[in-house]
């Protein structure tokens, strides 16, 4: 007999994002030792290790949102409940390559961006220097692979050519991004085509990657990446409303940052599109040549949920996160996962409400 949804149980968004911490330290840490003592000092100011003179401190790491869904993945392939532990043991390293990769992104957009605060510190770049941040997100783009070659696993070399093309994918969307913001014609379709790669790719990866190293077949592996690349659209809409709306507090970064470098999000070109007089009283903001702040980001902010902006991204996000789901039920993981997984799914797509 199927037992409902509603009556497995799972364990809380919260307490699997602690147990996959720990499990992703433990592969972490050995990993950065291995780094040039240049680079390894940069990337643990950047993962909230130490200060910027080396010395212990306990910052905000992060989520860790990407090396959880590798571990719950490799779970829900592996099956029994008793496996569990010895199947995400397995996938740590896959685990620790993801987040890896992810910081290697962050450390080259804080830079492309000019961000100076990240999880409520100064950013690597502003602390370092542009070159030594960006030759540091390098050797953790380069150090990922190699934490894959190294871990003996049948699906290492698989998970080596699905993590690359992610990167690839990465970096395409990423370049989008930079480019839209010198563009007054980016369309919608478009926009969201930019928020897959630089988002839903990685997103979409690490749960393959769980499902490789958990010993799922090709179509359950496929199913389990659709669902990361949905959940991670929706993510990414998640967090454009954050860079917008979102409370310094709770981002780290300081409030309306997005609007400040006239970022063309996703909830900023659905306003753009709009055809609305909102829409194209916004498109005249934009496409001002002076700085924006005070009253003028407030105002910015106004026009955007007004020209349905706001609006458009709540929907979307929920119309993305249902389409994930469908796939992780397509997926037929167990019963205990797919709780769990949606948990997560839900946590990290309704940010803003």
């Amino acid at each position: 007999m199927t037992v409902p949804e509603a009556m497995i149980e799972g364990r809380p968004a919260h307490e699997v994002l602690a147990w996959s911490r720990d499990l992703l330290d433990a592969a972490m840490r050995p990993a950065v030792d291995t780094l040039p003592s240049s680079m390894r000092h940069i990337a643990g100011y950047h993962f909230g290790w130490w200060d910027e003179k080396g010395q212990p401190v306990e910052a905000d790491p992060g989520k860790a949102l990407r090396p959880a869904l590798v571990l719950l993945m490799a779970e829900a392939a592996h099956g029994a409940a008793s496996m569990a532990a010895p199947a995400a043991g397995m996938a740590a390293p896959a685990a620790a390559a993801v987040e890896l990769v992810h910081n290697f992104s962050l450390l080259h957009d804080d830079v492309i961006d000019r961000d100076e605060t990240r999880r409520h510190r100064p950013t690597a770049w502003s602390v370092f220097g542009d070159t030594a941040a960006i030759l540091a997100g390098d050797a953790l783009l380069t150090l990922a692979f190699d934490v894959l070659a190294r871990s003996g696993h049948p699906a290492a070399v698989q998970g080596a050519a699905t993590l690359g093309a992610a990167v690839l994918d990465l970096t395409e969307g990423q370049h989008s991004d930079v480019c839209f913001e010198g563009r007054g014609d980016v369309g919608l379709a478009e926009c969201l085509g930019m928020a897959e790669k630089k988002t839903g790719a990685l997103l979409g990866c690490a749960c393959a990657l769980g499902g490789l190293f958990g010993g799922a077949g090709p179509e359950q592996v496929e199913h389990m990446r659709l669902f990361g690349d949905r959940m991670g659209l929706a993510f990414q809409i998640a967090d454009d409303l954050l860079g917008i709306w979102g409370d310094p507090e709770v981002t780290g970064k300081p409030v309306f940052s997005d609007l400040r470098n006239r970022k063309k999000s996703l909830p900023v070109v659905a306003a753009l599109t709009s055809g609305t007089d909102a829409g194209r009283e916004l498109a005249e903001v934009y496409a001002e040549d002076r700085p924006l702040s005070g009253d003028d980001l407030v105002r910015t902010a106004a026009l955007i949920e007004s020209a349905g902006g706001l609006a458009w991204s709540r929907a979307q996000a929920d119309d993305l996160l249902a389409q994930a789901l469908g796939h992780l039920r397509s997926a037929g993981v167990t019963a205990r996962a797919a709780a769990e997984l949606s948990a997560l799914a839900r946590m990290a797509t309704r940010r803003d409400h």
